[in-house]
């Protein structure tokens, strides 16, 4: 198994990414939202929390061994 040392920011902004890209998802499932504003916003914080989770994928892919 592969361990990655993580400090506590870094612990804080992986959260936050989930959350965007769940939120996202939320909304682009949602109907709460006319139909423009939610596909707009959902599409929006589904690609922010799709994207700043490339640089901790890179990093725990990365081999460093």
């Amino acid at each position: 198994m592969k361990t990655v040392e993580l400090k506590l920011p870094e612990i804080g902004l992986l959260a936050m990414t989930r959350v965007a890209f769940g939120v996202g998802l939320g909304l682009l499932l949602s109907s709460k939202l006319d139909p423009r504003q939610q596909k707009a916003a959902g599409v929006a914080l589904l690609l922010i929390g799709a994207l700043t989770t490339v640089p901790f994928a890179v990093r725990f892919f990365a081999d460093d061994e």
